[in-house]
């Protein structure tokens, strides 16, 4: 079902915050006391390496110990007990590799993705990988303490007008569900490395596990693929995660910081994906499973019927007991450079009626219930119109409940 913008902005509030880490200029020189606390931070995020191994992309993936992981930096998490895996997983899962579809449903022939660090090495058994803060990552943000986090700079209304919206700069193609109550979600992300004009502007397709509202603290669980250059100086499209339990003030942040435990040793949050989809070509996804423990109150992730790790929840208030809303979709920034509309690209950069092949689509959407299992749910979409929209459908076949989305951006009829 297709929304107007305007009502959509107020089913989809919790998505418009302004991810100042992604809007920095920095031609900065670092004074004294700023190198002093920009090494402090890196000691803090790079932990000690077992084993470390050079990326094709410039990366230094780290091995690091699972017990060492900068989660535990985190008050709440100092006395943590590791888990190795969840007490109970949704019924009706289904293992799906990062693959492409297969040749008898598109034409295509099938194919993996994999990150770029893979091609050198990997990390041993006991370990997670890292990619390993540099000192140029935490200068291109707007400060030292607000390095990898995003900050809302949206009053907190129940009500979000296209006028406002067009001032914060973010820009979206989202798929959201009514309220109610949600243990979790289940979709296959198309793969693309879209263009992004400028080097603080960004491009990125995700989930949003939602609970509570900006006036009562809200809660999110964040997971998708961006490319970011501000974030990590390339334009590279990087699996990432972030998670926020006060609407973004205080707590929460991007990737391995404090609270999200990994326990995998295969894939880097934050590494770069790669291949990615190519125009008419070979389509790349990857399966993203969040979903609620009920045993342990945890929120776990699982990519590609992998499990990589959880959330803790005694790191939020509303997700301790359940979601009450889940999202989907694109998300760009719009700088207005020379007071023209970006022509940054959502998704692959083509309007969704292009279809497969062309358009980026985000598929098998599911809603995990209270009974823990898996449900195909009925979704609300909007879009900023004439530079990038989503078309939903369902598809009793291998599709499921899905949609493509994305544009790319400036054009005649957005300016």
């Amino acid at each position: 079902m297709d929304l107007k913008l305007s009502f959509v902005f107020v089913v989809v509030l919790y998505v418009f915050t302004t991810a100042r880490i992604c809007y920095t200029d920095n031609n900065r020189s670092p004074s004294s006391h700023e190198n002093v606390e920009v090494q402090k931070l890196l000691n803090s995020l790079n932990k000690p390496a077992v084993k470390s191994i050079k990326s094709p992309d410039g990366d230094i993936i780290d091995c690091v110990k699972i017990s060492h992981q900068p989660a535990f930096d985190h008050p709440l998490l100092k006395n943590h007990t590791i888990k190795t895996r969840p007490s109970y997983h949704p019924n009706r899962i289904n293992v799906d590799g990062i693959k492409a579809m297969n040749a008898s449903t598109h034409g295509h022939a099938s194919s993996l993705v994999t990150q770029l660090w893979h091609s050198n090495g990997k990390c041993p058994k006991g370990t997670i990988p890292i990619r390993r803060t540099k000192k140029e990552d935490v200068l291109r943000a707007s400060s030292v303490s607000s390095y990898g986090k995003k900050t809302s700079s949206i009053a907190k209304s129940s009500f979000v007008d296209v006028e406002l919206d067009v001032r914060s700069r973010h820009e979206y193609a989202v798929a959201s569900t009514s309220k109610g109550q949600f243990y979790g979600t289940k979709a296959s992300l198309n793969v693309w490395n879209p263009y992004v004009q400028e080097s603080n502007e960004f491009s990125l397709a995700q989930m949003w596990v939602v609970g509570g509202t900006y006036d009562t603290g809200l809660n999110t669980i964040e997971a998708g693929w961006q490319v970011c250059q501000v974030l990590y100086g390339d334009t590279n499209t990087r699996f990432f995660i972030y998670w926020t339990s006060d609407a973004y003030q205080k707590t929460g942040c991007y990737n391995l910081c404090s609270g999200f435990i990994q326990t995998n040793n295969k894939y880097a949050i934050g590494g770069s994906f790669s291949p990615t989809s190519q125009m008419d070509g070979t389509q790349y996804e990857f399966t993203i499973l969040i979903w609620k423990d009920q045993g342990s109150g945890d929120w776990w992730m699982q990519l590609n019927g992998e499990l990589i790790g959880y959330w803790p929840s005694v790191l939020f208030t509303h997700l301790r007991r359940s979601a009450s809303e889940i999202q989907w979709g694109g998300e760009i920034v719009n700088r207005g450079t020379h007071g023209q509309h970006t022509t940054t690209q959502m998704g692959s950069g083509r309007f969704s009626g292009e279809w497969f092949g062309k358009a980026s689509y985000i598929r098998k959407i599911e809603t995990v219930d209270a009974h823990n299992t898996l449900r195909t749910p009925d979704i609300y979409t909007g879009y900023q119109q004439n530079c990038y929209d989503i078309l939903s459908d369902l598809d009793n076949g291998g599709w499921g409940r899905y949609f493509f989305f994305g544009g790319p951006g400036r054009n005649k009829d957005c300016q």
